[in-house]
């Protein structure tokens, strides 16, 4: 018998700041399990002083060294759109990519991290309220928490940005997707939280980089559940501080798993095995 030798994977991620980023990891042991020559780098924006500005070059030059796709983190998740070819449905509803696959010349754009978050929200904070929530950040990452949440059933959602044209045009959008839902861009965040049963933090803050807490500690309830998308640390401050505060909490780890498996299987065309990627991120991050 004839052993077919398999064609070895090699695949990316773009982004900045990202030298303490997990993905590598959890991508190349799936494919070592699973029997592939897999190879993923990091292309972190800092390291080689390049700026979204560049993304024309990097991928360019991802394609000419043979990669079959991309991951895609901040702050290029919306600066990557005008260079791709297509997008799948999800990515072109929210506007944001963290997955291009490079195949046969084309540069195809998906959205697996709203995907990762409805996941991990579902197996994390089973039966949690989806009446009322409060969204901080409206970026890339704040685009697929939301449409997330609404997909899920989330009746009221409330964004917050620094930047409110941003927050603004996320609620726009968002109500055209799912006009049975209430989305509106808030600007008093002390009247939201208190109406609110519910927080999702989808901003730097409380990564290594960006250390902190993103909103007034007293603002925080028994009654709020709080997820978070930042998973390095794994242990947020903000995550510390609600559970003190005797809030249900989710961590980050949850959504960069589930993308992880969502962007896998769209780079190799194989199911990976969830189960085994949770418990190798869990060993990571012990």
């Amino acid at each position: 018998m004839t052993e077919t030798l398999l064609k070895p994977v090699r695949a990316g991620l773009i982004g900045a700041g990202i030298k303490a980023s997990l993905t590598p990891a959890m991508h190349m042991r799936e494919g070592a399990a699973q029997g592939l020559s897999y190879d993923y780098e990091l292309i972190d924006l800092n390291e080689i002083g390049k700026t979204s500005a560049d993304l024309p070059d990097l991928l360019a030059d991802a394609e000419a060294r043979g990669l079959c796709g991309l991951n895609i983190t901040h702050p290029c998740k919306q600066d990557i759109l005008p260079y791709l070819d297509a997008l799948s449905p999800e990515a072109r509803a929210l506007g944001a990519v963290n997955t291009v696959v490079l195949r046969n010349g084309q540069r195809l754009g998906h959205n697996t991290d709203w995907w990762g978050f409805a996941e991990s929200f579902q197996r994390g904070l089973p039966g949690a309220d989806l009446g009322c929530a409060v969204q901080l950040g409206a970026g890339g990452a704040g685009v697929a928490t939301a449409y997330a949440i609404l997909s899920l059933g989330l009746q009221t959602l409330t964004v917050f940005d620094r930047e409110q044209e941003r927050a603004d045009g996320l609620a726009a959008s968002l109500s055209a997707l799912f006009p049975k839902a209430d989305i509106r861009a808030g600007v008093d965040l002390e009247a939201a939280m208190r109406d609110a049963v519910g927080l999702i933090h989808a901003t730097p803050t409380g990564m290594a980089k960006y250390p902190g807490l993103p909103l007034p500690i007293n603002l925080l309830q028994a009654r709020h559940w709080v997820a978070e998308i930042v998973y390095f640390p794994l242990e947020t401050e903000l995550l510390k501080t609600a559970r003190a505060r005797g809030c249900r909490t989710l961590d980050g780890g949850g959504m960069a798993v589930f993308q992880a498996v969502g962007a896998f299987q769209l780079f190799t065309g194989r199911e990976p095995d969830v189960d085994r990627m949770l418990a190798h991120f869990q060993a990571l991050t012990a």
